[in-house]
């Protein structure tokens, strides 16, 4: 989730990227962190998200490359069962100078959402306008049926001082086989960069499902939800 992004991949493919491109810059990140609840588009899959993942990127060729790998475990109260799960990602993207597009493939192990396993690709374009931060990007359910969920993204950062920054931004979903919008969530997050390579940020969201009762499908009986949570990343 990271979810949301929750963006993931093989470190042994990012140390053959390292080893072939020796003018380019491979980044590494490590991170961990609590939310109150398991909020996956809108859809509340669980209670207290105990979440871990590492994020390698680098660049080959005038494209951007990244992978990683995220766990989270969670509980689902009303069942009182623990549930795990594991997804796997990478993507490329480049930049054309008016816009930056990307393609990537994200793989679900046990996500209660779209069944036991799911593979999803997407398709992305993100652009700064007037100073925010906005991204279009459809996810392409490979062997399943996600009602063809696209998300239109808006956000920016407003840096408080040299070691704190407010970030603030909004999903807006939609699905297109049911020719609804699914939902709108907002996060708020204040990262402390309280050394360099080390930051801790606090959050706090709120969803709001706006699908009709009577949609059929996950996101027909989407509540509104409200979280709060923290994630430590540390970049090397």
């Amino acid at each position: 989730m990271q979810n949301y992004c929750k963006l993931i991949g093989a470190l042994a493919a990012a140390s053959a990227l390292a080893a072939g491109t020796a003018s380019a810059e491979v980044e590494y990140e490590i991170h961990g962190g609590y939310s109150s609840m398991y909020l996956f588009r809108g859809l509340n899959l669980g209670d207290d998200l105990v979440e871990a993942g590492v994020d390698v990127a680098g660049e080959w060729n005038g494209l951007g490359l990244s992978a990683g790998a995220w766990y989270g475990s969670f509980a689902d109260g009303p069942f009182n069962t623990d549930f795990d799960e594991l997804d796997l990602y990478a993507e490329a993207s480049r930049d054309f100078g008016f816009m930056t597009g990307a393609v990537g493939y994200i793989y679900y192990d046990n996500l209660r959402a779209l069944g036991s396993n799911a593979h999803e690709v997407y398709f992305s374009v993100a652009k700064e306008i007037f100073g925010l931060d906005t991204s279009l990007t459809y996810f392409w359910d490979i062997e399943g049926d996600n009602d063809g969920y696209t998300e239109a993204y808006i956000g920016k950062g407003f840096e408080l001082s040299p070691c704190l920054t407010l970030n603030t931004g909004g999903t807006l979903a939609y699905v297109v086989e049911q020719s609804e919008f699914a939902h709108f969530t907002a996060k708020v997050s204040l990262d402390w960069a309280f050394t360099e390579t080390a930051t801790l940020s606090p959050f706090i969201a709120a969803s709001w499902g706006l699908a009709d009762s009577g949609t059929s499908g996950a996101y027909g009986n989407v509540g509104d939800e409200f979280l709060g949570g923290t994630m430590l990343s540390v970049s090397f």
